[in-house]
């Protein structure tokens, strides 16, 4: 179990450890010195702190321990420097596990809050909430440890500065790590003084991109060097990355479909197909109830860390369903259909958008809820127990800690040959089975679920729904796309700014690049799927408000907070791309399309300074794939397809039953944009064009698709 504890965590290549980690490493022996104190007893709601006036789930979860816990903001920073004491901050999320574990062992105990409460002005934080006051600590601790992770626990100055940190702490650890940091401010704060400075340094060099006046051409082929560096690292066996724990990772695989198709690489379609089919088989999919878990522990994506992230899903939606569009598999449209009613039968507010997050644990047990013990699969009826064997690995393949985790061992069409039956009543048997399970699951105690509205979750949402509606010609997952931007936009929008989070009918803290970015995107999505030109529009002022909100004139790069914000300690540009693509690169991919689509020279060029200023630093492909992808629109051939009259969605959805990934749709049957003039003629007809220069129109797809080699 020791394994897990540091695998709330997440997967990236950090730099920050240069020049400041050998420094910050003497603060590490004075730790090894303290004696572990005793656990104390905790009555529940016996104390109440400050936290109890919060909206937040994760923040309301920690509202009645003994540790004065305060929200971060101005108040707690007063206090610090008031009363002379060190900061605590402590981060996590609503579904993460170890948070849980943490909070029950250590943040419960009243020996160790009645030290935490004398000694530092404690501050918990909701990582999804403030992404920006996260970041921070989490890049410090990085630089300290070399990993990263939640919950994250960062003790600073009274300044908010970082002098040392960790994630998951056993209690007697924390407590000689707090006892240690105490003795240090009292006999030398000098050295707390250093390592501050020291740190801050570190992170400063590291938040902003230097420019480089004297760039080079972008090479072309450097994105098939990357890919070809990549492979090494890919896992020949069960798809995703050749280590463990496994992250899906949809970004990076939306690039290398997009890849595989447009530059002809078998090998890059064939890691993905691989890692979407044994994702699809493995743990880390809820048979039962549709909708992935955010990791998998093992190689084989069997044991989950079993939350699951709207972040993850709607991402997963949109890849999975140009997996199908590209490849016509049966399974991937299954899944992606199962997620869907996922999203929108637990994860809804009923008012368009989506909540954040289901919690990892019910009933105080990691994966409770979604495994099955060998008693509860014999309370099963005899022939639901011959079904839940037939299509599941209940056996050693799927025990898990005592318990069974639901795998298969085939894949769809694999497995209705082995049972002699079609793939259509393969499927037909086994959405009955998973409906009577989750009908008998759903009597369980449910996960929690976090019932905050995040603004950039929400965007990938409909992003999500967009493709799905697309590859899947289906109406309600574009009435549903639709139905959460009107939410968005309603509800977390006022002249062109955002809010990042919704609850309780009530919007809150200020939007972040990612909100403004991802929405973008998601308007453009919407618009290639509707031809409504007000979605053009919406997300111009975004684009338009994150340029002045969020870019200073020194660099081409967007901040991710404002210039408007209370400035924390330190302004970062989040460049990588990571489980979710950066902001940076989706703003940059916007200000192509929206360039493209609006004859905008200025967003175009913003666009291509902001890659080729990036394409220096691109080393590793996973870390880079959003930027990769906006490499190869540059690269070339990109098409713009205008397709007009009165049929034009008609046309319109026999193109979606063929993967583009080079082509920009626009049309209707009028339009105002800049590329639709002059080409609303005589009945149907389907331009396809490059760089605004266009084919003879044609009226059939296929002649189309012909013009597009």
């Amino acid at each position: 179990m020791f394994i897990r504890y540091f695998f709330c965590f997440i997967p990236s290549i950090f730099t920050l450890m240069k020049n400041v980690l050998i420094l910050l490493s003497i603060i590490a022996l004075l730790f090894l010195s303290c004696n572990q104190a005793p656990k104390g007893l905790h009555e529940e709601h016996q104390y109440t702190n400050a936290l109890v006036n919060e909206s937040s789930p994760y923040l309301l979860q920690h509202a009645h321990n003994p540790v004065n816990w305060m929200p971060w903001g101005e108040a707690a920073l007063e206090k610090a420097k008031k009363e002379n004491k060190l900061l605590l901050i402590s981060v996590g999320y609503s579904a993460c596990h170890w948070c849980h574990v943490m909070e029950r062992e250590t943040f419960e105990d009243s020996t160790a809050a009645a030290f935490m409460n004398e000694h530092f002005v404690a501050i918990k934080v909701d990582r999804e909430e403030r992404p920006d006051v996260d970041q921070i600590y989490m890049d410090a601790v990085q630089a300290i440890t070399g990993s990263g992770g939640w919950p994250l626990n960062c003790f600073a100055l009274s300044d908010g500065r970082p002098v040392h940190g960790g994630t998951y702490f056993q209690q007697d650890e924390w407590m000689k790590v707090m006892q240690s940091i105490v003795q240090l401010k009292e006999e030398s704060p000098e050295k707390l003084e250093f390592f501050a400075e020291q740190l801050m340094k570190g992170l400063q060099d590291q938040a902003v991109l230097k420019v480089d006046e004297d760039l080079p051409e972008i090479d072309p082929e450097m994105w098939r060097s990357m890919v070809q560096n990549w492979k090494s690292d890919w896992d020949t066996k069960y798809g995703g990355a050749n280590s463990a724990p496994k992250f899906p990772m949809p970004n990076s695989l939306d690039f290398l479909l997009h890849f595989g198709v447009s530059q002809n690489d078998p090998l890059a379609l064939e890691h993905v197909y691989r890692t979407l089919n044994h994702m699809a088989k493995g743990g880390i999919y809820d048979h039962i109830g549709g909708g992935f878990a955010r990791y998998s522990t093992d190689q084989k994506w069997k044991a989950p860390h079993f939350e699951k992230m709207l972040y993850d899903n709607a991402q997963l939606i949109e890849l999975y369903s140009l997996a199908y569009q590209n490849s016509k598999n049966q399974e991937y449209k299954r899944i992606v259909e199962e997620s869907i009613a996922y999203l929108k039968r637990e994860m809804s507010n009923g008012k368009g958008a989506f909540y954040a997050a289901l919690d990892a644990d019910s009933e105080g047990e990691e994966g409770k809820f979604y495994t099955w013990t060998k008693d509860q699969i014999d309370a099963l009826p005899k022939e639901l127990q011959k079904e839940l064997t037939k299509f599941y690995e209940i056996n050693q393949k799927g025990a898990w800690e005592g318990k069974y985790i639901l795998l298969r061992e085939e894949n769809d069409e694999k497995a209705a040959e082995k049972l002699k039956i079609d793939l259509q009543t393969y499927q037909a048997q086994l959405a009955s089975l998973n409906s009577a399970l989750l009908q008998i699951r759903g009597k369980r105690e449910r996960p929690g679920l976090d019932d905050k509205v995040l603004c950039s979750w929400n965007a990938l949402a409909i992003s999500g729904l967009c493709a799905a509606s697309r590859s899947l010609k289906n109406e309600e997952y574009m009435r549903m796309a639709i139905q959460c931007g009107e939410f968005l936009w309603t509800e977390m929008q006022t002249a062109g700014k955002l809010k990042h989070t919704y609850k309780n009918g009530k919007s809150s803290v200020e939007g972040h690049l990612d909100d403004y970015a991802y929405l973008a995107a998601a308007y453009l999505d919407l618009y290639q799927l509707t031809f409504d030109e007000a979605y053009i529009e919406k997300a111009s002022i975004l684009c338009n408000t994150a340029i002045d909100l969020f870019r200073e004139s020194n660099s081409p790069y967007f901040y991710f907070t404002s210039k408007e914000e209370q400035q924390l300690i330190l302004r970062k540009q989040e460049l990588e791309d990571n489980v979710i693509p950066s902001g940076n690169s989706t703003m940059a991919k916007n200000l192509f399309l929206l360039g493209t689509l609006l004859d905008r020279k200025d967003f175009k060029e913003s666009s291509e300074s902001m890659l080729n200023t990036i394409a220096p630093q691109v080393s590793y492909g996973q870390y880079f794939s959003n930027w990769a992808k906006l490499g190869l629109w540059m690269k070339g051939p990109f098409y713009e397809v205008a397709i007009t009259g009165e049929h034009h969605q008609e046309k319109k959805e026999q193109f979606d039953q063929h993967y583009l990934p080079q082509v920009l749709f626009m049309g209707g049957s009028e339009g105002q944009i800049p590329l639709l003039q002059g080409k609303f003629l005589d009945g149907d007809n389907i331009f396809v064009c490059q760089n605004k220069v266009c084919q003879f129109p044609v009226i059939e797809v296929d002649e189309a698709l012909q013009q597009m080699p």
